[in-house]
């Protein structure tokens, strides 16, 4: 399986960018998704995750009422729309593809990563 993200680049804070992570692989459907950030000099952390159908998501407290996720499994993608930047959201935005039935907050659960893509939220 491999993962294309996409949609990064520059916003005024509180501006909006959809991020999208495209899917190759007849399996898709099946695996949980989720979506991590990295900031210069800190960890990976996660952000969102969404399971299979898009029944059950998880937010970090950070973005919760600003970021949405969602997937359509018949184009293999899984979305970010992401409201109400702040400038502390600047970071790589990664899309994983999860072990796990349930979308977790933890790296080590995700097999499968994409080159991640850069959003820079200008003060």
């Amino acid at each position: 399986v491999q993962l294309q993200a996409s949609g990064g680049g520059l916003v005024q804070a509180g501006g909006s960018l959809r991020l999208s992570c495209a899917a190759s692989g007849r399996t898709f459907s099946r695996y949980s998704m989720g979506w991590f950030r990295q900031a210069p000099g800190k960890e990976r952390e996660f952000v969102v995750g969404i399971n299979w159908n898009g029944g059950r998501t998880s937010y970090a407290d950070s973005v919760k009422g600003r970021f949405t996720i969602s997937r359509d499994n018949t184009k293999n993608t899984v979305y970010l729309q992401m409201n109400s930047l702040k400038p502390e959201d600047t970071a790589v935005y990664y899309c994983a593809i999860s072990g796990s039935y349930y979308p977790g907050e933890n790296t080590d659960e995700y097999v499968y990563w994409g080159q991640g893509t850069l959003v820079t939220v200008s003060s």
